[in-house]
């Protein structure tokens, strides 16, 4: 900067001063002269305040106990659930329980459970049970599972079946009992089953689809409620067949071997895309939780079901399910919350 910028500089930093004081005052005086123009203080009606935008959960503390029964093939997810909402919710019990969709059903239908886990939707018989009690519902898709056929980790052969060799292992009247009556390449060995009992939804759905009617199956095998104990039998069997929900498989990878499905397309394994994309056949399926519409009413529960839908998709993935999309989630929290 020359000497004569420097002088001009000096002489106009003092007026650019006085300017911003007189523009300071003149704001400050407009202001005190709109005030006389407010409304006055009392009027006949309130105040009207903006209300805070609503959280997604609420964040006052909470109480109570949500119940939940049903599926052994649901109760992963259900639990995972509890467990996490727990951590921000811990004045909430949750009891979760596994007497089958069935059996899940049955309590649900009298209004002993907010909460029903299904590994099917809801029978007709069971739906107008729960309304001749005065039960409503509201149903929600929360996962999707591939229902696995396993053997032990000492059968290295059955790697792949036929929908048509498992129809003539279950078939009601089946009399298959060595492994060699299944395929002739396969070993003279004693075959023994393990499966859910009648009260399973994966019941339903496994003879639904491999028999071609719902229940129908023979009746000469190992059954459980309780897929853990399934996985026990079979993982201590070195004989044995049965089937159960994928998340069990990948809880118990290395006790059990996985045995792809042949529905008329070739030997396919579920696994997250093939269960996902539906090319796992016939038994992908999706996975349910029915919850009570008078059980909403109850903070903790409404809270709760929300919680879940939030959360299904990654949690699902945790226990060893396929999430749903988005818009599936909000599909479910517009039919809780009335959306």
């Amino acid at each position: 900067m020359s000497t004569t910028q420097r002088r001009v500089f000096r002489y106009l930093l003092p007026l650019f001063a006085l300017v911003l004081i007189s523009a300071i005052a003149c704001g400050s005086d407009d202001a005190t002269a709109a005030a006389p123009t407010a409304a006055p203080a009392k009027t006949s009606a309130p105040a009207v305040t903006t209300a805070p935008a609503p959280t997604k959960a609420p964040t006052e503390k909470l109480s109570g106990t949500v119940e939940i029964d049903g599926s052994s093939t649901v109760f992963p997810i259900s639990q995972a659930v509890a467990e996490e909402f727990r951590k921000v919710q811990s004045g909430v019990q949750i009891p979760v329980g596994i007497s089958g969709t069935g059996g899940g059903f049955k309590r649900f239908a009298v209004g002993e459970t907010d909460i029903s886990d299904a590994s099917r939707p809801i029978k007709d018989s069971e739906r107008e049970k729960a309304a001749a009690n005065g039960i409503e519902f509201v149903e929600i898709r929360v996962a999707f599972d591939g229902l696995s056929i396993m053997v032990s980790k000492d059968n290295d052969f059955a790697q792949c079946l036929t929908t048509a060799e498992l129809s003539r292992i279950w078939a009601p009247g089946s009399s298959v009992d060595n492994w060699n009556e299944v395929r002739s390449s396969f070993p003279d060995q004693k075959l023994r089953l393990y499966g859910p009992d009648t009260d399973s939804g994966t019941f339903d759905y496994f003879t639904d689809e491999i028999n071609g009617e719902e229940g129908a199956s023979r009746p000469d095998y190992t059954a459980s409620a309780d897929d853990n104990v399934l996985v026990q039998g079979i993982a201590g069997d070195r004989n044995s067949l049965g089937y159960f929900g994928y998340a069990y498989y990948v809880e118990n990878k290395d006790k059990l071997n996985l045995v792809a499905v042949d529905s008329g397309t070739g030997c396919i394994a579920p696994e997250p895309k093939t269960i996902n994309d539906g090319s796992y056949s016939p038994l992908s399926r999706p996975l349910f939780i029915y919850v009570n519409t008078k059980s909403l009413e109850r903070p903790e529960v409404k809270a709760f079901v929300n919680y879940y839908l939030e959360n299904a998709a990654e949690l699902s993935a945790e226990v060893g399910y396929v999430g749903l999309s988005q818009a599936e989630y909000d599909e479910g929290s517009a039919a809780v919350n009335g959306g």
